[in-house]
């Protein structure tokens, strides 16, 4: 066997080929030599001819050699799905009308050392596909149609942030303080500076602190930790787009949402009406807009306020199945539980979620209208959230003051709440203009966008649990 070279330079693609050649009359030779590169997927022998399929990063193109034209037809009868190779010849369609590489020759560029799966059944065992995603992207088209997905939504919203003026950035992933959202964080040492710090549950603190800093519209696609379960719409590390722009309110980052996603649809689909799961969605804007309190009354038929008693609203809550229900929780948070129970599943959408009780809801501005609420929304598609925004908390005092109250709720046993940040507080106290913010769950929307009912099958290697030898 000869050398592997250290370099190769194929100068064409199977895509380029499909798009200039697909016209040519069967039996035709065009004349035009070219140099392709990639993976053998088909491989038949026809006595003293060969075909094979190689596919690169584009798609797939024929191989045709021969005895009497292919340098080492031998060696080439020998190759073994898998391998990649790089051919040069002419290209030309057989009698059969197949777009083909006539091979004059043909090198090796790597060997597979295991058995390499066929295009026509792909890998089998689920496990496996996530396991060895390297091998699952050369054999199911669909992975790769995803991931490809994946990248077109990520740079769809980098371009119209960046249009519209927003700056990106990057905040650090380790936290002295896990904060920014309720949620379990993943706990990590330092060796040097002997101290625990958390991998970041959420984008938002650092780059408010940047809206003080004067950065008026400020962006960040990043990576996320929580330490919490697995299951089809979870993994304990994702990715969110956060955004913040000063002067702006929740109503500006509805806007904004539905005009990001309907731009990420069009790029991914080639239209806002999409299929989830067997079902339209229709991600043209303006989306629906209502009320977490007028939603429940239509779809649990009760009528909730943040100021009812709370035993009223704890017989309500055991009467739609919230069970069991936590002595610590106080109106608003019983109000979210029947809502998340009677109502969320059930909204196909998309609809904005307005007007969230302030207890749940620690980084958000009071409502300037509804006591006892606050000027937040949900996006809500297909009965699951794929983001949050408000109207930001501004004020160094009512800040410190939810903090201290999540504190408390924290000592009485709730480990997803909030501690005192001491730093963010003295952040405010700067000045903090009126500012929205929002977040969007990229793994989720990608979910919506290609159809996928896992969120394992947007990510290039989920999370799972070890391997066993």
């Amino acid at each position: 066997m000869s050398q592997i070279p250290y370099r190769f330079e194929p100068d064409a693609t199977a895509a380029a080929l499909h798009e200039q050649y697909d016209d040519l009359e069967s039996g035709a030779s065009t004349g035009k030599t070219v140099t392709i590169a990639g993976r053998l997927m088909l491989h038949r022998s026809a006595g003293k001819m060969d075909f094979g399929t190689l596919q690169d990063s584009t798609g797939r193109v024929q191989l045709f050699a021969g005895v009497d034209w292919t340098n080492d037809f031998e060696g080439f009868t020998k190759l073994s799905l898998g391998d990649w190779i790089g051919a040069t010849g002419e290209i030309m369609k057989t009698k059969r009308g197949e777009l083909s590489v006539r091979v004059a020759d043909w090198t090796l560029l790597a060997e597979t050392k295991r058995g390499f799966p066929d295009k026509w059944h792909g890998v089998t065992d689920v496990d496996t596909r996530y396991r060895q995603r390297y091998v699952d992207f050369w054999v199911t088209d669909e992975a790769r149609r995803t991931l490809l997905a994946r990248s077109k939504v990520v740079s769809s919203m980098r371009r119209r942030l960046e249009d519209k003026g927003f700056v990106e950035v990057e905040t650090p992933l380790l936290h002295a303080i896990a904060g920014g959202a309720t949620a379990k964080p993943f706990i990590t040492h330092h060796n040097a500076l002997d101290t625990d710090f958390y991998l970041r549950i959420a984008l938002e603190l650092h780059l408010k602190r940047l809206v003080v800093g004067g950065f008026e519209k400020v962006f960040e696609i990043g990576r996320v930790f929580r330490n919490e379960g697995i299951d089809r719409t979870h993994q304990p590390e994702f990715t969110m787009l956060e955004l913040y722009q000063a002067y702006a309110d929740y109503n500006d980052m509805a806007a904004l949402t539905e005009e990001l996603v309907a731009a990420a649809a069009m790029e991914v689909c080639g239209t806002t009406k999409v299929t989830y799961d067997g079902r339209e969605l229709d991600f043209t804007p303006p989306w629906r807009r209502a009320t977490m309190l007028d939603l429940i009354e239509e779809h649990a038929g009760v009528r909730l306020e943040v100021r009812m008693p709370r035993d009223e609203l704890v017989a309500i809550a055991k009467e739609h199945g919230v069970e069991p229900i936590d002595a610590s929780w106080g109106p608003g948070k019983l109000i979210l539980e029947i809502y998340e129970k009677t109502t969320e599943h059930q909204l196909w959408g998309p609809v904005f979620v307005l007007d969230y009780p302030q207890e749940v809801s620690p980084l958000a501005r009071a409502h300037r209208e509804v006591p006892g609420l606050v000027e937040r929304f949900e996006p809500i598609v297909a009965g699951r959230e794929i983001g949050n925004a408000f109207s930001e908390l501004t004020d160094a005092t009512d800040q410190r003051a939810r903090f201290e109250d999540q504190a408390r709720a924290r000592a009485a046993g709730d480990d997803e709440a909030m501690v005192v940040d001491e730093d963010y507080v003295r952040a405010l106290e700067y000045g903090l203009p009126p500012t929205g913010g929002l977040g969007i769950g990229i793994d989720r929307l990608v979910m919506l966008l290609t159809d996928s009912a896992n969120i394992r099958d947007v990510m290039a290697f989920p999370t799972l649990r070890p391997e066993q030898p």
